[in-house]
């Protein structure tokens, strides 16, 4: 964590750990890392409301805890921008990071892969891949899509790339 902002220390140690290393391959032992990756998103989730910084809402979307879809938003010049959020669980997990993606914004920037997958394999990876089993799913937000929506949206919206949606409705209508 050398080299990183305050904001961005405070924010990781307060989420909590996880210690089950199981994916969705391990039976009984996945049941409980799904419990754990929970309880860390619901601790992540609470502290970003009471810092008045909700930024994302997801859910596992299916019973197997192997598809997770939700919304995450960026606020930029006080207009908030919303996208689609998506990913399944790698077999591999935890060794494997979750590839995060955003299919509304698929081919707009080249911090992305096919399919909407945001690139996160320089400066995430490594850090996932060193922090395995102790991260999930709330650090993989936190790490990986937060400060990628902070790099890009504002570069997507300045270029004309991403439009707000009253933007989009006013122009539909004219």
């Amino acid at each position: 964590m050398e080299g990183w902002d305050p904001n961005t220390k405070s924010t990781l140690t307060r989420i909590p750990l996880l210690t089950t290393k199981a994916g969705p391959r391990d039976g009984d032992a996945w049941k409980q890392r799904l419990k754990e990756e929970y309880k860390s998103l619901i601790a992540y989730t609470q502290m970003n409301k009471s810092n008045d910084n909700d930024w994302f809402r997801i859910s596992a979307s299916n019973p197997e805890g192997t598809r997770w879809t939700g919304k995450c938003w960026y606020v930029h010049n006080l207009l908030k921008y919303e996208f689609d959020l998506q990913f399944d669980i790698p077999i591999t997990y935890p060794a494997t990071a979750p590839e995060l993606e955003l299919p509304e914004i698929d081919g707009k920037t080249q911090k992305m892969y096919r399919g909407g997958k945001i690139c996160l394999t320089v400066h995430f990876k490594p850090l996932w891949a060193k922090n395995c089993p102790r991260f999930g799913i709330a650090h993989a937000l936190c790490l990986g899509l937060a400060p990628w929506l902070a790099a890009e949206i504002p570069i997507l919206v300045d270029s004309g790339m991403i439009k707000h949606k009253d933007d989009a409705a006013s122009s539909a209508e004219s």
